[in-house]
């Protein structure tokens, strides 16, 4: 899917108010995190790549968390909507 911010998909299917925004970046696809609750969210986190992305998940986990950040990022999904780009 497309809007004014760019090409993305629903993390959740059943949670149309948290979207994950994709784009080509230098090194494969780069995420951006949008969720209608949480403006903030997009303003304070910047683009973000496969590396980053897992560094701050194993960070995330360290400190206990159970949770799986990595679950809102699908790489196979990402590279699809780059593929279809408008």
């Amino acid at each position: 899917m497309h809007d004014e911010k760019g090409s993305y998909y629903y993390p959740d299917p059943t949670d149309p108010q948290s979207r994950v925004y994709v784009r080509q970046g230098e090194n494969g696809p780069e995420f951006r995190l949008w969720r209608a609750d949480h403006p903030e969210v997009w303003e304070r986190h910047g683009w973000l790549d496969e590396a980053t992305l897992k560094a701050a998940a194993a960070l995330y986990q360290a400190r206990g968390n159970a949770a799986n950040p990595m679950r809102l990022y699908d790489f196979a999904v990402a590279r699809a909507l780059l593929k279809e780009k408008p």
